[in-house]
């Protein structure tokens, strides 16, 4: 089996479960972030090579996105006082005393001895995968319920449909009219991107958002739709570009290989870490969804 038909076929599963899960009830909601929180966060302190030293510390950093995100959730559904989020400090402050119990020292013997990195190296580590891997999909809960407070992953789904697009546009035009119209878009980083490509994602997002109103997905104006699309493309792009420097930095290829021909679940969200926060904020305060 060659790597375009892995890729198929774990893109159109991927999108079954993702559409299955959001739309069936909050437990699936609730079940697919868990899996989402728990890989990305895995991923990102793999990707530095120092996971296997310091467990305490990412299990810590896992336990605050997790506890954010389940008492947003709760928040956002059952309607629980917002002063239970606070909780969330308690494994954040942890993260400091972990480090306490990690200490450096030399891996191998010699003059090529690699140090392990100590504690305290640790912990820029530790707070940026809550910020980047667990606030995201804690923000998703803004807008998970209706105008009764009932679950519903419809605009969820769109965001996730939009963003999609984006990729499918950005490939399309990217790889037909980008090696004619080779304007790279960020060469040092990834130099396969480029503005075409970026067009096509815009063009794609815009129709895609266009089409989840139609279908009923998405019920807020042509104008929102449109701010929203594009909201998604440039910060979906960003995510990805952020990931691509992050990957590049510690010289691997994928963040993981969860999927066959996607590479890790990073690599599935890397666009949404950066665009969701954003399109889900404007949502809730300028549409208020």
């Amino acid at each position: 089996m060659n790597n375009l038909t892995k890729r198929s076929i774990s893109g159109v599963a991927f999108i079954i479960i993702m559409t299955g899960a959001l739309l069936f009830n909050v437990w699936s909601y609730l079940i697919l972030m868990t899996i989402i929180i728990i890989f990305s966060t895995k991923e990102y302190f793999s990707l530095s090579g120092i996971q296997n030293y310091h467990r305490v510390t990412m299990i810590l950093s896992l336990t605050a996105s997790l506890f954010l995100f389940y008492c947003s959730t709760m928040v956002a559904i059952r309607g629980i006082d917002l002063h239970f989020l606070l909780l969330t400090i308690i494994p954040l402050m942890f993260i400091m005393v972990s480090a306490l119990y990690n200490k450096q020292y030399n891996i191998h013997k010699g003059s090529g001895a690699q140090r392990e990195p100590n504690g305290y190296e640790m912990l820029p580590w530790a707070y940026s995968a809550f910020f980047y891997t667990g606030v995201p999909f804690a923000l998703t809960t803004l807008i998970i319920t209706d105008g009764n407070g009932n679950y519903t992953g419809k605009v969820l789904l769109s965001m996730f449909i939009i963003l999609w697009a984006c990729d499918v546009g950005a490939y399309c035009l990217g790889s037909t009219l980008g090696k004619k119209i080779n304007y790279k878009l960020f060469p040092s980083i990834s130099p396969n991107k480029t503005w075409t490509g970026f067009f096509g994602a815009v063009i794609s997002a815009i129709t895609a958002g266009l089409v989840v109103k139609l279908c009923g997905l998405l019920e807020i104006s042509y104008v929102h739709i449109i701010a929203v699309s594009i909201i998604i493309t440039i910060f979906g792009v960003l995510g990805d570009l952020v990931e691509s420097q992050l990957k590049r930095n510690f010289g691997v290829k994928d963040s993981g290989n969860i999927m066959p021909g996607h590479g890790g679940m990073l690599d599935r969200f890397d666009g949404a870490l950066l665009a969701f926060p954003v399109a889900v904020l404007y949502l809730y305060f300028f549409v208020n969804i």
